[in-house]
């Protein structure tokens, strides 16, 4: 619940941030001053906002999974997870093509 207050409240402060840069900015062009610094109170609503925006999107995120082997064969049985054949051959055709029949 205030993971998404938050990020709702850090939407806003930034994009208050950037519409007060603009308004700077453009009052700046108005008096034919296109070089200037911008205001302290619009980097520290962007610092505040970048704050609130992180800690929004981390108490909003969901809980961690298990990703460990005895959290996976929790949920797992062994006939799951051991389905491989019981005997492997290792015979190929390859003695058929490397040496054929000397009858044909």
């Amino acid at each position: 619940m205030f993971g998404r207050l938050f990020l709702v409240v850090a939407t806003f402060a930034l994009i208050h941030a950037a519409y007060s840069t603009y308004e700077h900015l453009s009052r700046l062009k108005a008096l034919n001053r296109p070089e200037g610094t911008l205001p302290l109170n619009a980097v520290y609503e962007s610092v505040f906002a970048l704050i609130l925006g992180i800690l929004g999107a981390a108490l909003n995120a969901p809980t961690l999974k298990d990703i460990t082997w005895a959290g996976e064969m929790k949920k797992r049985t062994i006939d799951e997870m051991d389905t491989r054949l019981g005997f492997a051959n290792y015979n190929t055709r390859a003695r058929h093509l490397l040496y054929p029949n000397p009858k044909s």
